[in-house]
């Protein structure tokens, strides 16, 4: 059984609700920018909606030296890139425990290990 008391209701809200409005916000964001005249671009919208979920958990940022300016934004757009590839897969793992927490709420089970 669902728990609606205001413990209940704020995990709701910050859990599921919240997560789930802003994910959808910024791919809703993104669409426009990735179809194009040719056809949607797949892997443009996949590095747009993962970079802000990716770019934080890079653990190796590539540090321009010996460079001019060229190869200094290459080396940024780089990291742009990986960090947009690692936060793919990181939104596709919070999609999943987003709709793992709704399963264990919907079935009761939510402050249980199961």
């Amino acid at each position: 059984m669902i728990c609606m008391e205001v413990d209940g209701m704020r995990k709701v809200l910050f859990k599921i609700i919240l997560p789930v409005f802003l994910i959808a916000l910024w791919m809703i964001t993104c669409y426009p920018v990735c179809n194009k005249a040719e056809g949607f671009d797949l892997f443009l919208y996949w590095i747009m909606v993962g970079f802000p979920f990716g770019i934080h958990r890079m653990c190796l940022w590539l540090v321009p030296r010996n460079f001019g300016i060229g190869g200094s934004i290459g080396v940024f757009a780089l990291n742009c890139i990986i960090g947009g590839l690692i936060g793919g897969v990181v939104l596709i793992v919070k999609i999943i425990k987003i709709i793992a927490e709704m399963f264990k709420m919907i079935l009761g089970t939510s402050g249980q290990n199961v």
